[in-house]
């Protein structure tokens, strides 16, 4: 392997955007001036490496000088290691973004005051309410949500006040924190990296070396299991809610940290055309995101016909703000968020080690060592009656707008259903399942759906299967009994093919 620099001179308020191909990695050295990435600022000497087909953009208030290392392939004359796109723009929503920022941190400073009983200040155009910042983050695919959710969380964690805003991702498709097919929250206490799209907002504790400062991160997360909301939308919105009351919980016990108050990110199918099959479950989706959550911002990246929906639907209760979106926004297509799917899965499992360009010093991934970041997951043996493992509802389930007038269903989309490994078609070889917390202790009372609202502890995957022998393989990233344990499986496979 070799390697190439080359440096790049970027007036203020410009950013420079680079995509990234399988294979390959670049590294970013702040070599003068002042820079971000979604809001995270970069340390001048420091090489910042990313891979893993990662799309990202530094930007700059006042003017800076990157240096860019290139992995170069001997062997692959295909890969060039160079970004397949990397470019120096001058029009950026930034400014936009920076004005919402500060329209949230006037908000969280009133509700501190309101808090501690200071005098609050009378001008005309503060905002009239004295409640934190609740922002839901809404917009069509491909529309920088998750990368807007970032920088607002990274200004807030910038500011002087110290605040830990609570992050909130119900992208299922995405995974958040750990895999997808999860729906999670965290308080914030460091900037969220950006390396690569397998750890979009960073690594939880429980598949991380924990001494890293950037993995110290212990996300409340529940399980749904599907990338798609259509799959059993009932399902999707009984656990935004369960999170949301937890959030909730939380805030009761901790009202200082309430005045940082929440970001939720959300998945592409809420801003989707009402028209079409299963669309009525979008708003009733997007209004359990505004209950359980508190809205009181709804943001909309993008998209002139969301937003007057948005205002006719909740205007009388929530502030609606359209914003632009990014034009550096990347158009990405089903087989790269297949790809991007896998290396979540893995790098849940056997952490994330992104290979630098030659000649980089000291690489960091996120601001962190870049050899601290493997890990040695535990396959282990178990038999079938070891681990009790069920399916929600039925596993191809038609909407109800598609059932025969009069039809019920027989199995209803919340009710759990045993799953037996040793029958054929269970579904179990290579499924990804969410390992449960037990129930509490304090509750006596049992009900059918428990489950659901139970948050998950951890991921498995069953790799093998021996059905004479009534005995499963599974993999784990840390070693542990699985005896008597409760996991839900879903609609996703993982092999370790990546």
């Amino acid at each position: 392997m070799a390697g190439d620099t080359k440096s790049w001179s970027l007036e203020p308020e410009t950013e420079y955007r680079f995509e990234l191909d399988p294979g390959t990695s670049l590294a970013i050295k702040l070599l003068t001036g002042h820079a971000e990435i979604f809001g995270n600022e970069l340390v001048e000497g420091k090489s910042y490496v990313f891979g893993f087909e990662c799309k990202a953009a530094v930007f700059t208030w006042r003017g800076c000088t990157i240096e860019m290392s290139y992995l170069t392939s001997n062997t692959n004359a295909h890969v060039t290691g160079r970004p397949s796109t990397e470019y120096v723009s001058e029009e950026t929503p930034m400014s936009t973004y920076a004005n919402l920022h500060f329209a949230f941190e006037q908000m969280r400073v009133r509700a501190l005051a309101a808090l501690h009983g200071s005098p609050i200040s009378d001008e005309e155009d503060a905002p009239p309410s004295l409640d934190p910042p609740r922002v839901l983050v809404l917009g069509p695919e491909n529309s920088g949500k998750t990368s807007l959710c970032k920088i607002l969380a990274n200004y807030c964690l910038r500011s002087i006040e110290g605040w830990t805003p609570i992050l909130v991702n119900t992208n299922t498709s995405e995974g958040g924190w750990g895999v997808p097919g999860t729906v999670s929250a965290v308080p914030l206490h460091s900037p969220l990296p950006t390396a690569s799209p397998a750890n979009p907002l960073g690594m939880v504790a429980t598949s991380a070396p924990m001494h890293l400062s950037s993995n110290a991160l212990l996300p409340l997360t529940y399980w749904y299991g599907h990338a798609n909301m259509k799959r059993n939308p009932l399902l999707l919105d009984r656990i935004i809610r369960n999170l949301g009351e937890n959030i909730n919980d939380r805030w009761d016990l901790d009202p200082e940290g309430r005045v940082a108050g929440i970001i939720v990110d959300t998945p592409s199918s809420f801003a989707a055309s009402k028209s079409g099959p299963g669309q009525d479950h979008r708003l009733t989706l997007i209004k359990a995101c505004v209950d359980a959550f508190r809205i009181n911002v709804i943001v909309v990246v993008g998209h002139e016909k969301l937003n007057v929906e948005m205002q006719r639907t909740f205007g009388d209760r929530v502030n609606v703000v359209k914003v632009p979106k990014s034009g550096g926004v990347v158009e990405l297509d089903q087989a790269y968020r297949d790809r991007i799917q896998a290396y979540q899965l893995h790098a849940y499992m056997y952490g994330q080690k992104i290979t630098p360009p030659p000649g980089v010093t000291a690489p960091s991934q996120g601001g962190e060592t870049i050899g601290d970041f493997t890990l040695s997951p535990s396959s282990t043996v178990i038999s079938f009656g070891d681990l009790q493992i069920y399916r929600i509802g039925e596993e191809n389930m038609a909407p109800s707008s598609a059932l025969p007038i009069g039809a019920a269903r027989v199995v209803s989309e919340l009710q759990p259903i045993l799953v037996d490994p040793a029958m054929p078609g269970s579904g179990l070889l290579n499924s990804v399942l969410a390992l449960l917390a037990p129930p509490n202790p304090d509750e006596s009372e049992r009900y059918d759906e428990e489950i659901l609202d139970l948050h998950v502890v951890g991921f498995l995957v069953v790799t093998a299967l021996d059905i004479g022998n009534k005995k499963m393989t599974v993999l784990s990233p840390s070693p542990g009994s699985l005896i008597g344990k409760t996991a839900i499986m879903g609609s996703f496979e993982w092999t370790e093919a990546v």
